[in-house]
């Protein structure tokens, strides 16, 4: 206990528990809910102008006077490639031929990576929100200490030991475990190496004997017994994501909520197709009709790079959506989604509390 003590208190929060910064499904008021009954509520910028972002913290703060996460994307910038991405395009024709539409003529990069946004990270000083954490990578170690400097937290994801080290080498704070059975897109730093695809107990028993930092254990975890298993292991905090989704103050549309409350949630798998990278979600007709590489379809060609692919995804899912038909949208969720309870934030956080401590 000593150990989750040391986090929270390292955090400023009561419970090391956290909700996953989910782009396009947390909220300010998700985040201010989580926080405000002791968790560490988070919210995602990665997908946000600065402006935009700046915006989000007003709004959060405006909610809650306890510290809350701001999550950063730390991707590689992505190799423009015409050819590729005509080859996606094309691979894409038939399906938005069949809700009357038709491809973008290009693939924009609808992202910018923070290592190369020095605007992004000077509003973050300005703005000081208490804790930064960084996904896909780590911006350089004068990048992560300039935040300390400004009285931050950071955090990093991690999937391997290799990772985890990196992480550490930069100064960052605390690793952010991410196991296979994660929701969401995977925190690997270089998708052409591969995917070790570690599951969340064997990751965070690795990283909690071979780093000298905390780790937060998150991939699976849906109640307190999970993190009671996790903090056996060697964990000294847990994030949570789909155990979030379904609470009334996040951002999910009613598709989002009706196929996680549906027995389809069971079904997870992790594909490139919707995004560009690795990222698991409740199989749809990406994972079913498009998914390059797989059993289904050997022979289609390698998407774009990430963000690149997104673009598509997100124009491929408006089309078919207009048209009543949600099975391109991205449901992010874990392996543990059939356990996603329908309640609010804050009582969420009590119960999870509650079942961990008994």
């Amino acid at each position: 206990m000593l150990e989750q003590a040391s986090l929270a208190q390292q955090l400023g929060i009561d419970y090391p528990i956290i909700q996953a910064p989910m782009a396009g499904v947390s909220t300010p008021a998700l985040a201010a809910a989580v926080s405000n009954a002791g968790g560490l509520g988070s919210i995602a910028i990665g997908a946000s102008s600065v402006e935009k972002a700046r915006e989000l913290i007003t709004q959060t703060r405006e909610l809650t006077s306890k510290p809350f996460n701001v999550n950063v994307f730390c991707h590689q910038a992505p190799r423009y490639d015409a050819a590729r991405e005509a080859a996606w395009l094309n691979q894409l024709a038939p399906m938005f031929a069949e809700f009357g539409a038709t491809p973008p003529n290009q693939l924009d990069k609808i992202y910018t990576s923070f290592v190369e946004d020095d605007v992004a990270l000077n509003m973050l000083v300005e703005e000081k929100p208490a804790i930064v954490s960084f996904h896909f990578g780590v911006p350089q170690a004068a990048w992560v200490e300039t935040l300390k400097t400004a009285g931050i937290v950071t955090l990093g994801c991690a999937t391997t030991l290799d990772e985890a080290r990196e992480i550490e080498a930069a100064g960052v704070d605390a690793i952010v475990a991410q196991g296979y059975e994660a929701g969401g897109h995977r925190g690997v730093f270089d998708p052409a190496k591969g995917d070790a695809r570690i599951g969340t107990l064997a990751l965070v028993r690795l990283l909690s004997q071979q780093c000298g930092i905390s780790v937060i254990a998150a991939g699976g975890i849906m109640d307190g017994q999970g993190i009671a298993a996790a903090m056996a292991l060697g964990a000294s905090g847990v994030q949570l994501g789909t155990a979030f989704v379904l609470c009334p103050e996040s951002a999910a549309d009613d598709a989002y909520r009706q196929v996680l409350k549906s027995p389809q949630s069971q079904y997870t798998e992790v594909t490139q197709s919707i995004s560009g990278r690795a990222a698991r979600g409740i199989v749809n007709r990406f994972h079913r009709d498009i998914d390059a590489g797989s059993a289904h379809h050997p022979s289609a060609p390698p998407p774009p790079d990430y963000p690149f692919t997104y673009a598509a995804g997100k124009a491929l899912a408006s089309a078919a959506a207009r048209q009543g038909e949600h099975g391109f949208a991205a449901h992010w969720a874990g392996q543990g989604a059939a356990l996603a309870r329908e309640i609010p934030a804050g009582e969420l956080i009590n119960t999870l509390v509650k079942e961990w401590l008994g």
